[in-house]
């Protein structure tokens, strides 16, 4: 199964919580292999998890979840562009967080199409697809059969 989908940090949040229901339902549709986060994603959940109240249980939450969706590394690729997009954001006075620039970089590495409830943030980086599980649920009769947003329908 090839990979599709980069899930930020806000949308793992939500599968682990199980809401909204709409962003269950559109992961459920998914295969294994189809989607992943990124470490830098992974290293901001274990951030939630050491400043939790209930550290053991977001722990338990953080690893069932990490279970069902991989965790990939970064390699230099990656890197080249980070640097590449943040040298443009700067340049045009609209920069993104840091961890951001890591996320939007690791998905335009891939390929692949980043899926974040924080399109605002991600919308500056160009050529970075971006799909929003909260906004644009999945429905069957506006998919086409890969589970592709139709913007037609």
């Amino acid at each position: 199964m090839r990979l599709r989908y980069l899930l930020d940090t806000n949308i793992c949040i939500y599968i682990s919580k199980h809401r909204p229901p709409e962003v269950l339902a559109r992961f459920k549709t998914l295969r294994l292999g189809e989607v992943a986060m990124s470490v830098i994603t992974h290293g901001e959940l274990w951030y939630g998890v050491s400043k939790s109240s209930r550290r053991a249980e977001a722990q338990e939450v953080l690893k069932e979840l990490a279970a069902m969706i991989p965790v990939l590394s970064i390699g230099p690729d990656v890197g080249e562009r980070y640097g590449e997009i943040r040298g443009e954001l700067e340049k045009s006075g609209r920069p993104i967080g840091n961890n951001d620039l890591w996320i939007a970089a690791h998905a335009l590495a891939l390929e692949v199409v980043l899926v974040t409830n924080d399109e605002s943030e991600f919308a500056r980086v160009a050529g970075l697809a971006v799909e929003n599980w909260v906004t644009q649920p999945y429905r069957p009769e506006v998919h086409d059969r890969k589970g592709n947003y139709d913007v037609r329908a």
